[in-house]
């Protein structure tokens, strides 16, 4: 399996498929590169190059005790970049994705990459304060954190049904079989739990409003009103106003897990931005 090895001496697993304009897919905060299920192949399969990688502390990749701050994983995706030499490419950021790669741009400038798709995204910022005011409460985070700690796999079982159904699903309905849901959420238990716990808390406590409106390559912001993860009215539409000249696609009903739920609209979309 390929690996590259960042400048902190942690070792990313990623794949490199086909051959076109490159595609950097950045996923959600525990699975790993696995969840592209249905991207990564339609993606290369379509004239494009796509490339996916396990977030440090996920998958096939090391899992340091530190590195999961916005800043180190920025410096991870650079490093994954500069690697393969990518050119002209399109991050797609999913989830803490998003943060990533709106990082990466803050941190790095637009050089090497020509859009952005953010793709139900934490963006820009979940916590509630003072000019926050309708945001999450820091508890919501604390009892995260303490269900990770005291059963990890029981957490991740429970949040599988509002994960692919949004608020009030009923279990035996879900829009994706629960052999696929299962075993996708299942790739969270490969995650370390400090690194579980870490990335949500950068994700949940990271104010990212001033570096999203920095904004300037061309933005794809696409969000499920139904999303529970990312909660529409705090991320899609104030990422959206936030990028000027950014091109807002809400999915009317979309859960989180829109990726598996709603995958040939998504692909389909993602197909349309990259190749415009």
């Amino acid at each position: 399996m390929p690996y590259v090895t960042t400048r902190d001496d942690t070792r990313l697993h990623y794949k490199d498929w086909g051959a076109g304009r490159p595609v950097v897919l950045l996923g959600t905060a525990m699975m790993d590169s696995r969840m592209w299920e249905f991207q990564a192949p339609f993606l290369a399969g379509r004239g494009l190059r796509c490339v996916t990688y396990d977030r440090r502390g996920c998958g096939r990749s090391d899992a340091p005790w530190d590195g999961y701050d916005y800043d180190t994983l920025a410096d991870d995706l650079a490093d994954l970049i500069g690697h393969l030499d990518l050119r002209d490419a399109v991050l797609v950021g999913y989830a803490v994705g998003g943060g990533e790669a709106v990082r990466y741009l803050s941190r790095y400038g637009a050089g090497r990459v020509a859009k952005l798709a953010l793709v139900a995204s934490t963006t820009p910022f979940l916590l509630r304060t003072e000019d926050n005011a309708d945001g999450l409460d820091i508890a919501l985070f604390d009892e995260m954190a303490e269900a990770i700690r005291r059963d990890r796999a029981q957490w991740l079982s429970d949040c599988t049904v509002p994960f692919f159904g949004g608020p009030d699903a009923d279990p035996a309905a879900l829009p994706v079989s629960s052999e696929l849901a299962r075993w996708l959420v299942s790739t969270g238990l490969e995650a370390s739990p400090r690194a579980g716990t870490e990335i949500y808390r950068t994700l949940f406590t990271t104010d990212q409003r001033a570096e999203t409106a920095a904004v300037t390559v061309p933005t794809l912001v696409v969000h499920g009103t139904a999303d529970l993860a990312a909660p529409y009215a705090l991320c899609g539409p104030r990422t959206a106003e936030l990028v000027e000249g950014s091109r807002f696609i809400p999915y009317e009903g979309a859960p989180h897990g829109l990726f598996a739920t709603h995958a040939d609209r998504l692909n389909e979309d993602l197909l349309a931005f990259v190749k415009e």
